[in-house]
């Protein structure tokens, strides 16, 4: 299969999954529009009558019949997949928003920060303070400390809306929180990498032409660096993805904690993470081909490269 061929496959695939997710989503919010709240948009009875018999077939046929006994497993699958998908839909949502919402805030946090620990004196020593305080902490330490320990979730749950319609509770924006402040650690060595990777000569010149050194750095080094850190942000963006699993822990009802409550009601715990698994993985390659496409809308002859990352993902 060529490389044009696997990325048509894997676009189609994955505007599919964004038109279903979508659909979903703004069934479930507006009421039911085309189906009942948290109902599939397919009957999966007919899809597990036709597995059922299916196997009774292969059943007759004996060792012959393997073979069609695959095809009612797969039956069998997408009757199930088709019945908890939309349980699975409202959670991965809320994957999405802490995500979303911790890398993007904890950008704002890390650019400061690392042009603090290049340029700075006595901000250098901030910068590097609050940076290894978080990476050295486990993320759900901080999440723990963050929810429990202090009143925030009080404090947000006396903004109005927090909790009602399509705004999600207080615990989540703890979460959101606690991911930015974390992201924004990583995320800030990932940028430090870039500036310094980014010629010296470059602040040098903005200065001979007259701009003060902060513009320097915010008009001609950032511009460069954040785009070597792209491959970073990918990296990070992925670890975001599959770490947002750990909001569980503090009862935000993302897509792992609606997988264990269904798996609790049925007991069919592989199959439903199993199925968490696809969309995680959906998730990720939607991720990674997202920021794939940035790097190449904003790349330029002769800058790239990588300001490394947490690790293999």
């Amino acid at each position: 299969m060529s490389r044009n061929t696997q990325r048509l496959v894997r676009d189609g695939v994955l505007a599919a999954f964004w038109l279903w997710f979508a659909a979903r989503l703004l069934n479930d919010w507006f009421g039911g529009v085309l189906v009942p709240q948290g109902q599939p948009f397919f009957d999966p009875e007919p899809v597990a009558a036709a597995a059922t018999a299916v196997r009774e077939a292969a059943t007759g046929l004996g060792v012959v019949g393997t073979p069609v006994g695959w095809v009612a497993s797969a039956l069998d699958s997408a009757s199930f997949a088709m019945t908890y998908l939309p349980d699975l839909a409202a959670g991965a949502w809320l994957t999405v928003v802490l995500t979303t919402l911790g890398i993007l805030f904890g950008l704002v946090l890390a650019v400061p920060l690392a042009a603090a620990r290049v340029y700075g004196r006595v901000t250098h020593w901030v910068a590097l303070a609050f940076i290894e305080l978080i990476r050295g902490t486990p993320l759900l330490a901080q999440l723990f400390v963050l929810y429990f320990a202090l009143p925030l979730a009080g404090w947000i749950g006396a903004v109005p809306f927090v909790g009602s319609g399509v705004v999600p509770p207080q615990a989540v924006w703890v979460a959101v929180l606690g991911f930015t402040i974390n992201s924004a650690a990583y995320q800030a060595e990932y940028i430090r990498g870039s500036i310094e990777g980014v010629d010296t000569g470059q602040l040098t010149a903005a200065r001979a032409v007259g701009l003060s050194q902060l513009d320097g750095i915010r008009y001609v080094v950032l511009p460069q660096a954040l785009r070597i850190a792209i491959p970073s942000w990918t990296n990070e963006l992925v670890y975001l993805v599959k770490y947002s699993s750990l909001a569980s822990f503090i009862t935000v009802t993302e897509l792992f904690y609606a997988v264990e409550e269904a798996a609790y009601s049925n007991y069919r715990f592989l199959d439903l993470f199993l199925l968490a698994a696809v969309v995680y993985v959906l998730l990720v390659v939607s991720a990674t081909t997202t920021m794939e496409w940035v790097r190449r809308r904003v790349a330029i002859p002769g800058v790239g490269g990588s300001a490394g990352g947490r690790g293999p993902a």
